[in-house]
């Protein structure tokens, strides 16, 4: 087997041929071992680069505040536990604001009143005049006067 044994196929295909020895076994075995003894080294020392910089970098960095270890209350918007309760309490709020009576500010004087009511005295009294539409009035009034004085 170890003999160089051409074929005579040779002459058909000018440039073909095929490799006339094995891999010897013990050449095999030396590279998987250079190759395991490299990328042992290569973890040794990528081990120690690293630790070498974890302790650079600890030196360097200043010692946590005692504020970071509190804990600080979630800021607002909380989560809502129960929706549905909470929503049916908040329109109860509403409704009593909006269909009873109340105080706004007693020393002016001035009141709350039901949202119903409001309006049937708006549909009776009027919108009130702006300010905006008297000086239209009072203008189109000296206009006139004006005009007719000569």
């Amino acid at each position: 087997m170890g003999e160089n044994v051409q074929r005579d196929d040779h002459d058909s295909h000018p440039g073909v041929g095929y490799e006339l020895s094995d891999l010897k076994p013990k050449n095999i075995a030396l590279f998987a071992a250079a190759l395991a003894v490299t990328i042992a080294l290569v973890l040794l020392v990528s081990h120690w680069l690293f630790e070498f910089a974890a302790v650079q970098q600890a030196e360097k960095q200043q010692p946590a505040s005692p504020l970071a270890s509190t804990r600080e209350p979630t800021p607002e918007p909380r989560l809502q536990v129960h929706a549905p309760k909470e929503l049916q309490e908040m329109r109860r709020a509403e409704d009593a604001l909006l269909k009873n009576y109340g105080w706004i500010d007693q020393k002016t004087g001035i009141v709350r009143i039901p949202v119903d009511r409001a309006i049937e005295l708006l549909a009776k009294r009027g919108l009130p005049a702006r300010a905006e539409d008297k000086m239209q009035e009072l203008k189109s009034e000296r206009q006139k006067t004006n005009g007719s004085n000569r």
